[in-house]
């Protein structure tokens, strides 16, 4: 059993600034402007929410994603961005829990969303109050990845085990990285809690089955390797990327 330390949680989550990286999470205003919560991201886009900047920030963020990668289908786009909204939401909490003992609240309402920003600029937190670690699924998985996947099959034609490969990939990635951290700066108490957790996510009712217990190697695939130049990813269900039609290489992304 991991004995916690807790620490309060400070009002610009400093600790999490020596992660880098994922980790790093805003708080306050937004110094462009307001930004969409991830709440209105989520919801039904039929829904009347007037959307100043982005219309919707979900499609918005998908066609920013294609246009960078090439992406020749949509729904790589889709995974790709998906898995790094799920990475970004992993890291901050674990890295949190981590870190602090302690879990910020990261309601969809509090939580401002730049679809058109990078890490850590993407995200604000508008308020900074504390939960215990226990609900990090609660947080995480309930209050973000499953409206997201909603949002996004919606939208988009994406199989729903792919986006839960990409949920369990992106936390065996946080912790991955938060454990290297750990063990750089001869803080094992950090890597224990981060892998308690992360183990006992792993095993919970939508990501059981997601990765190999044993490798963490991934039982579906992201699709990258359909990109133009792209490859497997190291925690890959395939050992070498399935052939492509020949009209489909390279093809470029659809406006």
């Amino acid at each position: 059993m991991v004995l916690l330390l807790f620490v309060d949680l400070d009002p610009d989550l400093a600790a999490l600034d020596a992660l880098g990286g994922f980790f790093v999470l805003r708080t306050g205003a937004p110094p462009r402007g307001p930004l969409p919560t991830l709440a209105r991201a989520y919801a039904d886009p039929e829904v009347d929410h007037p959307r100043e900047v982005y219309g919707d920030p979900v499609i918005f963020r998908v066609r920013k994603v294609a246009q960078g990668l090439g992406a020749p289908e949509p729904r790589i786009a889709v995974s790709v961005a998906q898995q790094a909204l799920a990475a970004r939401l992993w890291s901050v909490a674990l890295g949190a829990a981590a870190l602090y003992g302690r879990l910020p609240d990261l309601d969809p309402e509090l939580l401002h969303w730049d679809p058109d920003g990078s890490a850590p600029d993407d995200l604000w937190l508008s308020e900074v109050r504390a939960l215990p670690v226990g609900a990090i699924g609660t947080v995480v998985r309930d209050g973000h990845l499953g409206p997201l996947e909603s949002a996004l099959r919606s939208r988009y034609r994406v199989s729903p085990g792919l986006l839960r490969g990409n949920a369990g990939s992106a936390l065996a990635g946080a912790w991955r990285q938060l454990d290297r951290w750990a063990r750089d700066h001869h803080r094992p108490d950090v890597a224990d809690r981060a892998r308690e957790l992360a183990v006992g996510l792993l095993a919970e009712p939508g990501l059981a089955g997601a990765l190999d217990p044993r490798t963490l190697r991934r039982r579906s695939c992201c699709l990258y390797y359909r990109l133009p130049g792209g490859g497997l990813c190291g925690d890959c269900c395939f050992d070498r990327p399935p052939e492509l039609p020949a009209g489909r290489r390279g093809t470029p992304p659809r406006s």
